[in-house]
């Protein structure tokens, strides 16, 4: 069964104003790749949606939990229990997947779920787990 196990804590990396650092370790249980364990210490910038007015309005700050889950699923060593390599396709299912478990409108999950998918190939395996986003 699909379902957040821990709730996310996150706190903004002092001198970024758009990276924050996972305090708690935040377990998904996912059917599509299995349990997913984003390590405390973990950096993410949640969803990287543009700052065009109406697409912001519409998308931003919707789905950190997710975009969380996201964003560890893209790094080159992701793991999860059933996974050792997490290919692109699966990470972006298990971002909707995850959207919908956690209730967002259809209206919500799919632009960003097609968002990912269309946008987020350059990002994909590109960092590893404990890679910083931003340096002090």
């Amino acid at each position: 069964m699909n379902k957040f196990i821990t709730a996310l804590s996150a706190d903004l990396k002092d001198g970024s104003d758009t990276v924050w650092v996972i305090n708690k370790l935040l377990s998904y249980e996912s059917d599509t790749v299995g349990l997913v364990e984003v390590p405390a210490g973990f950096e993410t910038d949640f969803a990287s949606v543009p700052r065009i007015p109406i697409a912001y309005t519409l998308f931003g700050n919707r789905a950190h939990r997710e975009a969380v889950l996201h964003d560890y699923l893209y790094r080159i060593d992701a793991k999860t229990s059933n996974h050792t390599h997490i290919v692109r396709e699966k990470a972006d299912a298990v971002f909707l997947e995850a959207m919908e478990v956690r209730g967002k409108a259809f209206y919500v999950r799919w632009p960003m779920y097609l968002g990912v998918r269309f946008g987020g190939w350059p990002s994909y395996r590109k960092l590893k787990v404990g890679d910083k986003l931003w340096q002090d």
